[in-house]
């Protein structure tokens, strides 16, 4: 790491470090101010990525909260806003790979690549300045650090050719809390900060989220600047300004710290992550159960117990469908399982809640079947493994009573298990192959089948 640090651009002038416009107009065009401190005060109360009211248009449509991470179910956001844009995205702060390892390391705070990620994916795309906008969000540094540094410069002073479409009231806004994050790096003389790889969403969303000294202030004005639908929610499971590390103990005993250590270690390269299961070496045994380890003092082993988001509670309460989406399912689901209330709250609940069955084995769930996910599902919601004064006995269909299956998966569907757990609507969807990940779902299609099963419900 030390090596890529290339000390502090000569063009950088210290008073553009902090030089922050207080409003903005939308990619529309139409003037609409937006005051900084407005945002702040609001967001921290309001705890979710957009304050604006939901539109009469949108009420009919079905609400639907998704679990999952940063990566699997963006493959299907774009279809799924061809349902409803009534979503509420619950995502962990966990991850420790990449651009935002770097970030944690030098600067603390939460894990935001997998908020950032699904933020893009929501946002506007109507005009070319907001396709501008998602482009320059969404950009990666090169990987060799001396060339990623000096595009970062190029980028942050405001002459890369990425801003050539963003007019310069969102220039200037996002320009600021770029420089606000260079800043914040220059402070910490003893920490080498490196470029390679980095995520300009993520550095953006960094400099808002210290700025603002809120996570929650910071997504929603990442939800501004990306024109996110008013209706469409991205919450995380855990709303802290604090650093966050997963763990997970295994059937024989073994403790493995950090999220990426867990599911593609990668021994502190920047490279980009490798997610297909033969990249990384097998687990000594299968994974018993997660949960959140001190990130500070001396006894890094030790369990904490975070406090999950209440937004994250409010909205189960009310929605008409609860998603497990697919993905990694014990460093990205089932972080949000884990935490007090969650399982409470869901099985209380009488509404569709549906497993979307991965297509393909990862490390983290070689040899499992698709009862097995359920019954890992159940053990998180339940808190089967912690302390036993906060375990659940609930079984398995109060916590998912429905299963999307891609066809032609090769998780093996053990129907008389399910059956056993209470589960007797398994639904298959097509299905394509990915060379790299392999079985996905047909993004129409597993949307259809979503839509067919809340009008059955309806009905």
């Amino acid at each position: 790491m030390a090596d890529s640090y290339l000390g502090p651009s000569p063009l950088l002038k210290p008073s553009s470090l902090y030089t922050f416009p207080f409003t903005f107009s939308p990619f529309s065009g139409s003037p609409r101010s937006l005051s900084f401190s407005f945002m702040a005060s609001n967001c921290s109360s309001a705890r979710h990525c957009n304050c604006s009211s939901t539109s009469s248009s949108t009420t009919h449509q079905p609400s639907i909260l998704v679990f999952s991470g940063g990566t699997a179910f963006n493959g299907v956001v774009e279809e799924l806003k061809n349902l409803t844009t009534r979503v509420a995205h619950v995502l962990p702060v966990s991850d420790d790979g990449g651009s935002t390892a770097e970030i944690v390391r030098v600067l603390g705070g939460p894990a935001v690549g997998d908020i950032r990620s699904r933020c893009l994916r929501l946002s506007d795309q109507s005009t070319s300045e907001a396709r501008a906008v998602r482009i320059l969000l969404g950009h990666r540094l090169p990987l060799d650090p001396r060339r990623a540094k000096s595009e970062w410069y190029e980028i942050v002073e405001g002459s890369h050719k990425l801003w050539q479409d963003v007019s310069k009231p969102y220039r200037e806004t996002i320009r600021a809390f770029l420089a606000y994050f260079q800043d914040q790096i220059l402070r910490r003389s003893d920490e080498r900060f490196c470029f390679s790889n980095g995520s300009i969403g993520n550095f953006f969303f960094a400099g808002a989220r210290i700025f603002f000294q809120s996570l929650d202030a910071a997504i929603f004005l990442f939800s501004r600047v990306s024109e996110i639908p008013a209706e469409s929610f991205v919450l995380p499971v855990i709303s802290t300004n604090e650093r966050l590390t997963l763990g997970c103990e295994l059937s024989d005993g073994t403790v493995i710290r950090g999220q990426n250590e867990i599911s593609h270690p990668t021994h502190g390269s920047m490279q980009p992550i490798d997610k297909d299961a033969s990249s990384a070496p097998a687990l000594p045994s299968r994974i018993k159960r997660i949960f959140y380890m001190s990130s500070e003092g001396s006894n890094l082993l030790h369990e904490v117990f975070p406090t999950v988001n209440p937004t994250v509670l409010e909205q189960l309460r009310s929605v008409d469908c609860i998603v497990f989406g697919m993905g990694s399912l014990f460093t990205s689901i089932c972080p949000s399982l884990v935490l007090l209330g969650v399982g409470e709250t869901i099985s209380s609940q009488s509404c569709p809640k549906v497993l979307l069955l991965n297509g393909s084995h990862d490390r983290e769930t070689s040899g499992l079947s698709a009862s097995c996910f359920v019954t890992a599902i159940t053990d998180a919601l339940n808190r089967t493994y912690g302390d036993p004064h906060n375990c659940l006995k609930n079984p398995p269909n109060k916590y998912v009573n429905t299963l999307l299956v891609p066809k032609n998966g090769q998780i093996p569907v053990d129907i008389e298990s399910l059956a056993s757990q209470g589960i007797f609507n398994v639904v298959t969807v097509d299905s394509f192959h990915d060379s790299k990940v392999g079985v996905l779902f047909d993004p129409k299609s597993l949307i259809q089948a979503l839509s067919n099963l809340l009008t059955d419900e309806r009905a």
